[in-house]
Formats: structure tokens, C-alpha cells, sequence
């Protein structure tokens, strides 16, 4: 599992506010380039919503599902890229009144298969990730500054 964690000078609630926010993931979520549709149900369990995701000039379009949400503290996704591509992501997120840790914990879908390529993935996976919670701190800590 790759997993990676950061503090942020934000609230938990503004950042599960962004987690629950598809819209929000092409500005922070490394390797998304935009969200194509959103089920009116989200984020409630079963709902998706509709991406496109790649690298470069490679894209693809597909969808992630939310398994799990308990607000402002917990989001678990089937995320998937088909062909070759599906995961379990858990975005958990903790703290007090003027900032927050929000941790992401990675694993691939298929347990058989992620034994396979973790060794190779998870480091990729961790950077990608770490990368990627950069951006989000970046991107509250720059929209709570505005409400001060």
C-alpha cells in the first residue's frame, strides 16, 4: 500500500470539503485533466463521477465510485483507468480548528495483482500522491487567506 500524509493550515472541514469536490481534482490531483460528469447522488455510496485521466499525451476516460464516506473525516474510492488500472483510494483526514493532516492510503483493487506490481507501483504511487497533496495544500491555504 502507498501511503502518504500531510499537515495542512486549513480546517478538516475545508479539506473534505475539497475531497467531496470532483470538480476540484483537476487543480490538485496529479494525472487528472478533467471531470466529465458527476452523479447527482455524490458523494453517497455507490455514486460516481466521470474523469479523464492519463499522462502526457496518453487520456482516458472513465469513472470513480465512492465505498465509503463519513464527512470530514473519511473518503474511499474505486478509482479506475482502464484497461490496466483500478484501485482502492482512502483519503482520511484529522484535526482542530486551524489545521488538519490529510493522510491518502493506495492499494491496487486486485490483491493478487497489486502483490505483483506493488514493489514497482507504490513508490510511483507515493510520489504521484505526495505531489498531489502538495497541490491541495496550495490550493486551501490559498483560499483560506482570502477569507482572512
Amino acid at each position: 500500500m502507498a501511503y502518504t500524509s500531510r499537515e495542512f493550515r486549513a480546517t478538516s472541514r475545508q479539506a473534505f470539503a475539497a475531497l467531496v469536490d470532483p470538480e476540484t481534482y483537476p487543480h490538485w490531483l496529479v494525472g487528472t485533466h478533467r471531470i466529465r460528469d458527476v452523479d447527482g447522488t455524490w458523494p453517497q455510496v455507490g455514486s460516481q463521477f466521470h474523469h479523464v485521466v492519463g499522462i502526457g499525451p496518453v487520456r482516458i476516460a472513465d469513472t470513480t465510485e465512492v465505498l465509503d464516506c463519513e464527512r470530514d473525516a473519511l473518503l474511499r474510492l474505486r478509482v479506475r483507468a482502464r484497461p490496466f488500472i483500478a484501485a482502492v483510494v482512502t483519503f482520511r483526514v484529522l484535526g482542530s480548528a486551524r489545521s488538519c493532516v490529510v493522510s491518502i492510503e493506495e492499494e491496487p483493487a486486485l490483491r493478487t495483482i497489486g502483490n505483483i506490481v506493488r514493489p514497482v507501483m507504490d513508490p510511483a504511487i507515493h510520489v504521484r500522491n505526495h505531489r498531489s497533496l502538495r497541490r491541495l495544500a496550495t490550493l486551501l491555504e490559498d483560499a483560506t487567506s482570502v477569507c482572512d
